[in-house]
Order: C-alpha cells, then sequence, then structure tokens
C-alpha cells in the first residue's frame, strides 16, 4: 500500500480492516468539509452522500465509528471542534450507512 501523502489516520490499526476506497471517501469528506459554515456544508455533503450511494459505498456503523476514532485520534484541538461541527451534520443529514 503506497503511504505517499496519505493522513497518518488511514494507516492507523483502528482502520486496517477497512477498504481503501472507503478511507479516501472519507479522507476527502472531511478534508473537503473543513472550514465550511453549516449551510456550505449541508450543499457539500448531500451530493457527496448521493455519489457514494451511486457508487454502493456504504458504511457500517462500525467503520464509521473506526474511521472517526482515527481521524481524532491525530487531530489537534482545533480539527477536533470541526469534525464535530462536521460530523453534527452529517447526522443531520444522515451519512450513507447500512441500514
Amino acid at each position: 500500500m503506497e503511504n505517499q501523502s496519505r493522513p497518518a489516520w488511514m494507516s492507523d490499526p483502528l482502520v486496517k480492516d477497512i477498504p481503501e476506497k472507503k478511507l479516501k471517501f472519507v479522507e476527502d469528506l472531511f478534508a473537503k468539509g473543513r472550514g465550511k459554515s453549516q449551510k456550505e456544508m449541508m450543499a457539500f455533503a448531500l451530493p457527496m452522500m448521493k455519489k457514494a450511494k451511486q457508487e454502493n459505498l456504504t458504511f457500517t456503523p462500525q467503520e464509521m465509528n473506526a474511521a472517526i476514532a482515527a481521524i481524532r485520534k491525530h487531530s489537534s484541538q482545533e480539527e477536533l471542534s470541526q469534525i464535530d461541527k462536521i460530523l453534527e451534520k452529517s447526522r443531520n443529514g444522515k451519512l450513507a450507512q447500512e441500514p
């Protein structure tokens, strides 16, 4: 597995069983969501979730929790605050999860 410019959390043991494609999606979601207002975040997140669904890219609650835990583990205090905002907005828009 290549490690060029991969965030540290993507190599964390917590996410070792999550497919690379899913990790890249989560990375993209968090990276592009940083610094957005709630309105901007919803405008951004909803098409991302729709795209994930179209690509049959769903997450079990365990996969999502593991990815979030790994991201939080490798984040600064400022990033943690932003992550909490993203998660709150995502929950309100319902993340693409398996039923």
